[in-house]
């Protein structure tokens, strides 16, 4: 096996052209279509394609500028991927690729892993915690820092599941992934295919595990200081311009609004759901140490 890693390693695929290959790695950084078609994802950056290899996800190419000495870590990414294809690319055309004002000195590529529709969920429930669920649903997230903010928070606090319900960005754009550090490849994400299937969903949980469902405004009726949040829960977070949508608020049992006292009455979607998930944590005691 190490003779072959080495001769990988030795002989890489050379792109000095915007060939084909190029054109698809190039859409899967771009192209939302793209990335869904192939499911797999464009990730740049050390820190993230670290996390990557954490969290399992197949890598399906590995880039390197050309003539470019690279790093010991980088040299041990590359004799581990075996499966992998490897390109020692051409310098203009890794600038071009690169998101970064100073490239990383990998670029992968890799099979999504953590995609689920909550309909499979519903089907295997095996998935689900087996006790004192810690769930976050976004209602429409529109701006890929801050959803890739909450996911950092998201991991932190050992999120069990973070939904996603209505039209939004892609979350596997890697905008989302660089702003989240990495973070999304160990969420499990499940996406909500409509608000009938979410009520179902939410209508078994409190059955099965006593959830309680907590949304927020800045209208909310309960102060978060008055407010003890634990698990069993579901927090669910309105879309940044608009809000939480009607529907998302009848399956509320309570509205909580964090108390601010500055000049001005707002805060950012990641912040205010990062306060929330702590507090949950914070009433969670020991519980917090639970493995997702």
């Amino acid at each position: 096996m190490n003779t072959q890693n080495q001769t990988i390693q030795l002989k890489p695929l050379k792109m000095s052209v915007r060939n084909a290959e190029f054109q698809i790695i190039s859409a899967l950084r771009t192209n939302r279509t793209k990335r869904s078609q192939e499911k797999e994802v464009f990730v740049e950056g050390t820190e993230p394609i670290k996390q990557l290899l954490t969290a399992g996800w197949k890598i399906t190419r590995i880039l390197f500028r050309e003539k470019t000495a690279l790093s010991s870590w980088a040299k041990e990414v590359i004799q581990n991927q075996i499966d992998a294809n490897i390109f020692e690319v051409k310098d203009e055309l890794y600038l071009e690729l690169s998101e970064k004002e100073t490239p990383s000195e990998l670029i992968v590529t890799a099979k999504i892993k953590n995609q689920l529709d909550l309909n499979g969920l519903i089907q295997k429930k095996s998935l689900l915690p087996n006790e004192n669920p810690f769930y976050l649903l976004f209602d429409r997230p529109s701006d890929y820092g801050n959803f890739g903010t909450l996911l950092r928070s998201a991991d932190a606090f050992l999120v069990n599941l973070v939904f996603v319900i209505g039209h939004s960005i892609d979350v596997y754009d890697p905008k989302v992934i660089r702003s989240s550090l990495g973070s999304l490849f160990h969420t499990q994400l499940v996406f909500v295919p409509n608000f009938e299937t979410l009520n179902l969903f939410v209508e078994s949980e409190k059955k099965r595990s006593g959830l309680s469902v907590i949304g927020t405004d800045s209208s909310g009726e309960f102060d978060l200081r008055e407010k003890t949040l634990t698990s069993p829960i579901l927090l669910i977070l309105g879309n940044e311009k608009k809000g939480m949508s009607v529907q998302l608020q009848s399956l509320c049992d309570s509205m909580v609004k964090i108390p601010m006292f500055g000049v001005v009455n707002s805060l950012n979607v990641s912040c205010a759901g990062s306060i929330l998930l702590w507090e949950v944590t914070k009433g969670r005691g020991s519980q917090k140490t639970n493995q997702r």
